[in-house]
């Protein structure tokens, strides 16, 4: 199984690209993060570590290893904008994430975050599959991530084919990954 960096990696020439274009300058100490942590600051209301921790959950649930963070950040975003306007919302998120880490400590002596091998972390998962927090988590990782057009060809879907005839004489039998 081949193991591919999950972490987007910024380059000189990306950001000096990126900065040429108008994207302010960043601080110091944001250029020696990684860039997930520096992504993950965009969460205004629930918080950068609240962030990581939907990040790392994210992962845990659907692993993809070739799918950048940057697209599970950008399915878990919403959850950071809705948060804003529905405290119901963001108590449930910051209890969920309260108890998420109250399972890891219970079952290996740490936080979520904290645990290394994925396989102790699904554990730990499967412990709160089903809460409300978990479901949530879940039910909006499913169409952040697989109703995103720049991840559809890692997948292996083609796009919507009705306008060019159908699937069945366009390489209906065609997906070699199955």
């Amino acid at each position: 199984m081949r193991v591919v960096e999950k972490r987007i990696r910024l380059t000189r020439r990306g950001f000096l690209k990126g900065a040429s274009v108008g994207v302010s300058v960043l601080g110091a100490g944001a250029l020696m993060a990684a860039p997930s942590d520096v992504m993950a600051q965009s969460f205004t209301v629930l918080g950068s570590d609240t962030a990581l921790v939907l990040l790392k959950m994210a992962r845990d649930i659907f692993p993809h290893d070739r799918v950048a963070d940057k697209f599970y950040l950008h399915a878990i975003a919403p959850y950071d904008a809705d948060a804003a306007s529905d405290p119901a919302l963001k108590a449930l998120l910051l209890d969920g994430i309260a108890q998420l880490n109250a399972s890891a400590r219970r079952l290996h002596g740490k936080d979520y975050l904290a645990i290394e091998d994925e396989a102790r972390r699904v554990e730990v998962l499967r412990a709160i599959e089903d809460s409300a927090f978990f479901q949530k988590i879940k039910g909006g990782l499913v169409t952040g991530l697989y109703n995103n057009p720049e991840l559809f060809p890692l997948f292996g879907y083609e796009g919507s084919s009705w306008e060019k005839g159908g699937y069945v004489n366009r390489g209906f039998n065609d997906i070699d990954w199955i």
